[in-house]
């Protein structure tokens, strides 16, 4: 099998961050779900299940809309994979490294919270997730006659986006702080380069395989936690977002599953955050993303057709996560954060022939970050990121091998007020 895929105005602020959104993303730290949703979080690795700081705190644990009070913030992140793969005999792969190109990706982000009279609050963020993105260029393969790209169909990759906005509410009774999030999702993925799998033999919809431009697809879910403060120095949080059943991609019912299905997993999360001093917080964090739930995501590279119901997926695992993080205040105006993450490959050996679509292997991250206090309203947050080198070889479609390996590089920056 061949395989070529490719008291703020909350309303307008949050129209402007879908606007930027809509042009395209590249996150893929977690798989594809996103290290972090703010600066303030990405600085201390993602964790934050126990802690709160700021409106987008709500991303980890909805639990936090009752605690941050009233606030407003708004980030930008400057994201950088860097991807691509080796192959060796691997017909019809050209031999050699070929790198993907879209290197750098603009992503940002928007949360609001606001008190309201009965004691509780409600929020409103507007994040993203991205990462099933490649773009390899149109280059010369021997193996493909006169034709040329690493599929001999042209330029070859996929780009998948994912936005979510959503509306919670929250309240803190005693040490006991919830919160419930309604989610809405917008999904919008495009392929190329797959003309060779556009026919009876390998999938159950041709035409509906590649080169259809963009298509959008929608969906809701719910996101909910909680958090306990044990003492003034020690609290737990659980949080976790339940799977969201998205409508179908159908200008590519012929590549994912069941006819274009294409669902986002669900998660589950835990965390500790620990005060040995004042000014010195601690956070411990564990998560489980069910990747291998989503037949387009998880079922196995090999057998049956596209987009039959069971049919050819990438055949991901499930993702556990680690975060370590620490914040330290240095004095009433300056805060320093740092952070580490580590994360499951969801991609084996038996799955780089599609894995180099999406290869989404990297495993180590590093953080490091702060705040800066300008008045008694304003900060400024500031996070970078650098996702360590990470490799997994495995056998090609007829075969030979196929080395995929990535690593990333983000900045972040973002604003938050208090009112």
């Amino acid at each position: 099998m061949m395989m070529r895929l490719q008291k703020p105005r909350v309303t307008g602020v949050a129209a402007l961050c879908l606007a930027m959104a809509l042009p395209g993303m590249g996150q893929a730290t977690e798989g594809y779900f996103a290290l972090a949703y703010g600066p303030a979080q990405r600085g201390v690795g993602g964790a934050g299940v126990a802690y709160s700081v700021d409106p987008m705190s709500a991303a980890i644990n909805p639990a936090s809309i009752g605690e941050i009070g009233n606030q407003m913030s708004f980030g930008l992140e400057l994201f950088s994979p860097r991807r691509g793969f080796t192959a060796n005999g691997a017909n019809p792969l050209p031999n050699g490294e070929t790198r993907s190109g879209h290197d750098f990706f603009p992503i940002p982000n928007f949360g609001y919270n606001r008190t309201l009279e009965n004691g509780a609050a409600f929020n409103v963020l507007v994040y993203g997730n991205g990462g099933m993105n490649t773009s390899y260029p149109d280059v010369v393969n021997s193996n493909c006659g006169t034709a040329t790209g690493i599929f001999c169909g042209g330029k070859a990759g996929v780009d998948l986006m994912q936005l979510f906005v959503s509306v919670g509410y929250g309240r803190k009774e005693g040490n006991l702080s919830w919160g419930v999030a309604p989610t809405f999702a917008l999904q919008r993925f495009a392929a190329r380069g797959l003309a060779p799998f556009d026919n009876s033999t390998y999938s159950v919809s041709p035409g509906n395989v590649t080169n259809n431009g963009y298509d959008y697809s929608t969906g809701v879910g719910l996101r909910a936690g909680l958090k306990y403060e044990i003492n003034p120095r020690l609290s737990v949080g659980l949080a976790g977002q339940t799977r969201f059943h998205m409508s179908k991609l159908d200008k590519y019912a012929g590549l994912f599953e069941n006819y274009g299905s294409f669902d986002i997993p669900a998660s589950v999360s835990a965390g500790v955050a620990f005060k040995p001093r004042s000014d010195l917080t601690l956070m411990f964090d564990l998560q489980r993303i069910f990747y291998s739930d989503i037949g387009a995501v998880g079922n196995p590279t090999t057998g049956g057709q596209f987009g039959a119901p069971g049919g050819v997926g990438f055949g991901w695992d499930d993702v556990d996560v680690v975060r370590l993080g620490a914040e330290w205040q240095q004095g009433p105006d300056m805060t320093w954060r740092m952070g580490y993450a580590y994360a499951t490959n969801p991609v084996g050996p038996e799955d780089v022939k599609l894995g180099l679509l999406a290869p989404g292997v990297v495993e180590h991250h590093l953080s490091f970050g702060g705040a800066k206090k300008l008045n008694d309203h304003d900060t400024l947050d500031f996070a970078v990121n650098y996702v360590l080198p990470h490799k997994v070889s495995g056998p090609g479609m007829f075969g030979g091998t196929v080395e995929l390996d990535m690593h990333q590089l983000s900045a972040s920056i973002g604003w938050t007020r208090k009112f």
